[in-house]
């Protein structure tokens, strides 16, 4: 439900102008969520968003443009804490093994991360495929989820 909801809320940022988080619990409760406005500030600081000047001088809730190697770090330490059972090299691909249902949430969550040299991913219920420019770059990659997973 987190990650559905999350990804509510950058759907709806993105369409529109959000300029408080009453609005966006608005928005939210508009398409079937239910929750509270603390609920929307730990999203909001989870999801890395900041308020930015928009195009009609109002400020709007945006992804952030400065994420940090330790910022992508812990996050991604945080999504494999939760359901990451194991991961594999193959040529340019990396397989990642999750908990049953978990896997959409983890590739979801690796495709916002702007990962270099990951082209995309796809996502069944317990596996996560990442693709990956080269087979350096997806050796390498996997090396980290393994200490992540130690």
């Amino acid at each position: 439900m987190k990650e559905q909801r999350q990804r509510a809320i950058l759907d709806i940022i993105a369409r529109q102008d959000v300029e408080t988080q009453e609005q966006l619990l608005a928005a939210l409760r508009e398409q079937g969520f239910r929750c509270t406005q603390a609920t929307i500030s730990r999203d909001i600081k989870e999801l890395q968003l900041v308020k930015e000047l928009g195009a009609s001088g109002e400020y709007r809730y945006a992804i952030s443009d400065r994420k940090g190697q330790g910022e992508h770090d812990e996050r991604l330490r945080n999504i494999f804490r939760e359901g990451v059972i194991s991961a594999a090299c193959a040529q340019n691909l990396v397989v990642v093994k999750t908990m049953p249902g978990l896997a959409n949430a983890a590739a979801s969550a690796l495709d916002h991360m702007e990962i270099e040299n990951m082209v995309g991913t796809l996502a069944g219920d317990d596996t996560a495929l990442l693709i990956m420019d080269t087979s350096q770059a997806a050796e390498a990659f996997c090396g980290e989820i393994r200490s992540m997973l130690r």
